[in-house]
């Protein structure tokens, strides 16, 4: 038996999938294909499970979430950053976090805004 693709829950289990897409995209030196694989699969278990819906705006949604972090890791920057303790000074190069802000609370509103909105059609 398949569940309602226009759940909540639904939605929630997308932004899942879409995190992990863009966490992959965003780390595809690293650790990137890993984590792509296990999202494909993942993909494949909610199109099993599912049936298609306006809950699949959930990847949207999801997709701005490592986006989100890449701008709080960086929000002391442009530029470098140097932290000091007693014995220590430890300096990063940061980049601005406004692009990825930006595109990450953009995102995030629309596959919320896409789902509500169309859901109840």
């Amino acid at each position: 038996m398949k569940a309602d693709g226009d759940s909540v829950i639904a939605f929630l289990t997308w932004c899942a999938v879409g995190a992990g897409a863009g966490l992959g995209v965003l780390s595809i030196l690293t650790i990137g294909p890993f984590v792509l694989l296990v999202t494909l699969m993942a993909c494949g278990f909610l199109l099993w499970r599912q049936s298609f819906g306006w809950a699949m705006a959930g990847m949207i949604s999801g997709a701005g979430l490592p986006l989100l972090y890449v701008a709080w890791s960086n929000r002391h920057g442009p530029g470098d950053v140097c932290s000091r303790t007693a014995t220590a000074v430890s300096c990063t190069d940061e980049w601005s976090p406004w692009p990825f802000l930006a595109v990450g609370v953009l995102l995030l509103v629309g596959g919320v805004v896409l789902f509500v909105t169309r859901r109840d059609r």
